[in-house]
């Protein structure tokens, strides 16, 4: 049952030859074809791949050659990361025939470091989405709920390790695009500083705030992610500077003594039960010795407004390049250089995609820059300043990581509605913060709850450091869901 192995545990049997990296490869993907017919997790599979690097890792073990910190563990991408050779849809029929003619920075690290890279996962197309619906390809349902969502737009990976199919996945967090799915399907989500993991390889979606990082069944194996990923790229203008960390040994680092902010609204969007839940997780985090403070962070309430115009913005430029003439899609009805660029991105995108084009392209044109644009720039300044004083006086801020459980398929047709679903993420992107969205418990009908742990700039470490605890103090994350229980 090698479906119930951490990454850390998978690698250290394999190195140990209690299990080889072929057997964890096809082991994974019997899981894979066996229930993911069920969550609609994968895109794509990449099995006579995956495969062949598992013997090869096989063969560099039996002549005791080096081996990554990755070998032997089963890795999952978004597919908006690209892989050489690979088909990189982003969810939109746009890229339905764009094959990557480069690695993403993420994916060479990983192969780097042995990793078993399985598949590409499902998405909300061009990670415009929080319930992984805006799809071109298909729905991806939540392991815990067949009926629910896993959230969005990194739906797909949440899902995928949620099942175990893999113990580690990757998607892109741009507005908490990583951390909602992680709280909905009751995994360990990590948005890490922007800048610490290279963007290069990554479709943009909002340049100034999508950010690559991890899904993992515990913060100990979303740890051992960073270190591998968590490097400088010089493919990256925004990439940091900075030398690795070696965050699995930080870990332990002692909570006693932390102050933990949270904010003075931080309940107002919650029903009772998730309100219960929150105060629940308040007094573990005062069990590990931690002093809980009430902080105002009052911007944080204009966050979605500065979002879907910062982000839509981006996305009107970053999507222009997609004109049916370089790659992806070219309308067959064309019949002139207009019908090309008109016509390929009519049949093309999706109505969430043009939804945001149109509200990007109106919020930068003339007449309204001043009005929205620029304003949004500046209330983004100040809502960051209000970050700084905050961290003055704690180490961490906590809040629920999104305001309800995993809802029904379909049942928030209000996109207003809809991008609220993000409220307790969006401000960590805004500011470039680290922050992480652990298990926290589950409601009465067993849908997972989500506790969110936002750090000042850099601390990554710190904020890893403070979930793992929280993790050994309540094991939320061990369960799974009893559906996909079983080899």
């Amino acid at each position: 049952m090698t479906y119930r192995h951490s990454a850390h545990e998978l690698h250290e049997l394999f190195l140990k030859g209690e299990l080889s990296a072929e057997e964890i490869a096809t082991n994974t993907l019997a899981r894979i074809n066996k229930h993911d017919p069920k969550v609609g997790a994968f895109l794509s599979l990449f099995p006579d791949k995956c495969i062949e690097k598992a013997k090869t890792l096989d063969l560099k073990r039996s002549r005791k050659e080096k081996l990554g910190k990755l070998a032997g563990v089963v890795i999952a991408l978004k597919d908006n990361l690209h892989k050489k050779g690979e088909i990189t849809t982003c969810g939109s029929k746009f890229l339905s025939n764009y094959r990557a003619v480069f690695d993403s920075t993420v994916t060479r690290l990983l192969e780097e470091e042995d990793a078993l890279i399985i598949g590409k996962t499902n998405l909300d197309e061009f990670a415009m989405g929080s319930s992984t619906e805006n799809s071109a390809y298909q729905l991806t349902r939540n392991p815990w709920n067949l009926e629910c969502t896993p959230g969005g737009s990194s739906g797909g990976s949440a899902a995928a390790v949620a099942a175990r199919f893999c113990p580690l996945s990757f998607g892109s967090d741009t507005g908490g695009s990583i951390r909602q799915p992680a709280a909905l399907t009751g995994i360990v989500g990590f948005k890490p500083t922007y800048g610490r993991v290279s963007r290069f390889g990554l479709v943009a979606f909002a340049s100034s705030l999508d950010q690559i990082g991890p899904f993992g069944t515990s913060v100990k194996d979303v740890a051992l992610a960073m270190e591998v990923i968590g490097k400088h790229c010089t493919y990256d203008s925004t990439s940091l500077p900075i030398a690795p960390q070696d965050y699995v040994k930080g870990l332990d680092t002692p909570t006693q003594g932390m102050t933990i902010g949270v904010p003075s609204d931080a309940v107002k969007n919650l029903d009772p039960e998730a309100r219960e839940n929150f105060y629940a997780s308040l007094k573990t985090l005062e069990s590990l010795g931690c002093s809980i403070i009430e902080i105002n962070l009052g911007l944080t309430e204009h966050s979605i407004a500065m979002y879907y115009i910062l982000a839509t913005a981006e996305a009107s430029t970053n999507l222009a390049r997609f004109d049916g003439v370089r790659y992806g899609n070219r309308s067959s009805k064309a019949t002139s250089v207009e019908e090309v660029f008109d016509l390929s991105r009519a049949e093309g995108f999706g109505p969430e995609v043009k939804r945001r084009i149109l509200l990007g392209t109106y919020v930068v044109s003339s007449g309204y820059q001043d009005a929205y644009y620029k304003k949004a720039q500046k209330v983004r300044y100040l809502m960051i300043q209000e970050f700084n004083k905050a961290f003055e006086f704690c180490s961490a801020i906590v809040s629920p990581t999104a305001p309800t459980t995993a809802f029904k398929l379909g049942e928030i047709q209000n996109p207003l509605q809809m991008y609220l679903q993000d409220i307790y993420t969006i401000p960590a992107n805004l500011a470039g913060l680290p922050a992480i969205s652990i298990p926290s418990g589950f409601s009465k009908d067993g849908k997972p709850f989500g506790l969110h742990l936002t750090g000042p700039q850099m601390h990554d470490l710190q904020i890893l450091s403070l979930a793992h605890h929280f993790e050994k103090a309540t094991n939320f994350h061990k369960k799974i869901p009893p559906l996909f229980d079983h080899d």
